[in-house]
């Protein structure tokens, strides 16, 4: 228990200490991520955070995790590092998107080739159980760039992507300590003690932004955690009371807003003949500042709504994957389209939008 919290509390202190020295060190070298129309910011602000974090995560568990856990780590870190040197290289020289296409890629496979961290089975979706060795290659390392690009597309706003990683990264956290998976359990409790100082410095009015290292790395840790949580249910008697039936539905569930909100802005620009990468206001944060909500205001009630989701996975994970997956995307979609009609009729008022 102790290496937890001291893990927690150095992530959380190192992050905090070293954001406002990232912060002067970016405005002396001009590195800032513009405004623009279609970002919602308005003021040029550094995109160095994902720094701090990494910095903190990696210090942390190496000052703490025992050093029988290093040996599921250490290809967990060569993954992370490809992921975090370009991303920061993009933060301060924009690259084209194949490279950093490719960048994911290869992490993606060090991860599940050499960390063994990989989906063997759909619990029964699709009347599939067991996933042959190939397919399951490739299945897990899509999975795990899906939602790399889903968080990063999420950090839209401020406070959004740091609240919605604190979520899933303390829900799962928490899972992995009393179900005794303590290497996973180290990672995760470092995610939310370095995101948590950095939200500090990323509310409104932000001082700072992830960037695409830290938007980037956040949600390859989320990716990593999620995939080992539902393997581990396949290790776990269904007698025990930690045990997560359709545990598929309910890491989908912990994060379901970057993951439907990055499903339907595809959909929708392919549905206008668009490229699906091609930069827009479709997503869903946009939509809450174009209806008139504050970053602040449309960062709460996003956080709640993914807070509930959480709550509901978890009280009716009995009710089976299929079930759950029905429900949640059902809620999306529910909320979504209630936004469209509200900001619909806002603009039918002549309101300014």
């Amino acid at each position: 228990m102790y290496d937890s919290i001291l893990i927690f509390i150095t992530a959380f202190s190192i992050c905090y200490l070293t954001i406002p020295l990232l912060i002067a060190f970016a405005k002396k070298h001009r590195i800032f991520d513009l405004p623009n129309q279609r970002k919602t910011h308005t003021k040029p602000v550094p995109p160095l955070g994902g720094i701090a974090v990494f910095m903190a995560i990696i210090v942390s568990l190496i000052l703490w995790a025992s050093f029988e856990y290093f040996s599921r780590l250490q290809y967990l870190f060569a993954g992370l590092l490809v992921l975090f040197f370009v991303g920061v290289y993009d933060d301060i020289e924009p690259l084209k998107p194949e490279y950093k296409f490719v960048s994911q890629i290869l992490a993606a496979v060090i991860f599940v080739i050499f960390a063994h961290i990989r989906l063997t089975s759909l619990d029964g979706i699709f009347g599939i159980e067991r996933i042959p060795y190939g397919w399951s290659v490739l299945l897990t390392v899509f999975t795990i760039i899906v939602v790399i690009n889903a968080f990063n597309l999420i950090d839209g706003i401020n406070g959004l992507s740091a609240s919605l990683v604190i979520m899933v990264s303390l829900t799962l956290g928490i899972w992995f300590y009393l179900s005794d998976r303590m290497a996973y359990a180290l990672v995760a409790f470092a995610l939310s003690g370095a995101m948590i100082a950095f939200l500090k410095y990323n509310l409104t009015p932000a001082r700072i932004f992830l960037g695409d290292a830290g938007a980037t790395i956040s949600g390859a840790f989320v990716a990593l955690l999620s995939i080992v949580f539902i393997e581990e249910q396949y290790h776990m008697s269904p007698t025990s009371p930690l045990h997560i039936k359709a545990a598929p539905a309910v890491a989908i569930g912990m994060m379901i807003l970057p993951l439907f909100d990055t499903l339907r802005v595809f959909i929708l620009r392919l549905l206008k003949g668009k490229n699906p990468f091609h930069p827009d206001r479709l997503h869903i944060h946009h939509i809450m500042i174009d209806v008139g909500f504050t970053h602040t205001q449309a960062t709460a009630i996003l956080a709640a709504i993914n807070l509930l989701f959480i709550y509901i996975v978890l009280k009716f994970r009995g009710i089976g994957n299929i079930n759950l997956l029905f429900i949640i995307f059902g809620f999306a979609t529910l909320f979504t389209y209630t936004l469209y009609l509200v900001l619909k009729n806002k603009q039918q008022r002549g309101e300014s939008v």
